[in-house]
């Protein structure tokens, strides 16, 4: 039998005492790819064409490339929070939970590592 109210045995914490920093994560993933999302779109507006030696050239920056980096980086952690909150959520067995759990992590990280192999590929100059 504890001392503790109940309000105080929860109180930060989910059932994993990981709640809060999952919900901060995702707030500030969100808010990051509104930065990026809006600057990767004003970006591409801003070009006088949208064919590939013009893009190309805009990636070659060096600035551009760590910018479109964080961009697909921070969308893919984003993702896997939130395909993570609804299979915990939804899928109710537990081997098939954690099952899914470790696919989805895996897939998100190589979805992550592919986008940032083809923004360094085209960064770095590799031909079409």
């Amino acid at each position: 039998m504890t001392q503790r109210s109940p309000l105080g045995q929860v109180r930060g914490h989910g059932s994993a005492k990981e709640g809060v920093r999952h919900w901060w994560a995702q707030r500030l993933t969100s808010v990051a790819l509104i930065v990026l999302g809006c600057w990767f779109v004003v970006s591409l507006l801003a070009l006088p064409g949208l064919d590939y030696s013009i893009v190309a050239a805009w990636m070659r920056t060096p600035a551009t490339a760590v910018a479109l980096i964080l961009f697909v980086a921070v969308a893919a952690w984003h993702s896997q929070l939130g395909v993570q909150v609804v299979l915990e959520d939804y899928v109710h067995e537990a081997g098939m939970k954690t099952l899914l759990l470790a696919l989805v992590t895996f897939a998100h990280v190589a979805l992550a590592a592919a986008g940032v192999f083809a923004v360094l590929r085209v960064a770095f100059g590799a031909p079409a």
